[in-house]
């Protein structure tokens, strides 16, 4: 599964963002990629006044969010097992 983190250079948020997807990352077998919002206006237009944002499928999670948001976002994006 792909997640992606919406933050900037510079954010201290975004780096304990960062910090709780490498928890979560081995356990829950997500791939993220980090966005910088700064390099794309319209990106600071939707998430700016928000970082950091985490994006998993449909799933967005706004700031505070915890492993166990992570957990149940990433939970619900996976196919179901019949």
């Amino acid at each position: 599964m792909i997640a992606k983190l919406y933050g900037t250079s510079g954010c201290h948020l975004c780096d304990d963002a960062e910090r709780l997807l490498a928890q979560a990352g081995a356990a829950l077998r997500l791939d993220w990629t980090y966005i910088d919002i700064a390099l794309n206006d319209e990106l600071v237009d939707r998430y700016g006044t928000r970082i950091p944002v985490l994006l998993i499928n449909r799933h967005e999670l706004n700031w505070p969010f915890s492993l166990l948001d992570i957990h149940r976002a990433a939970s619900s994006a996976s196919p179901t097992q019949p």
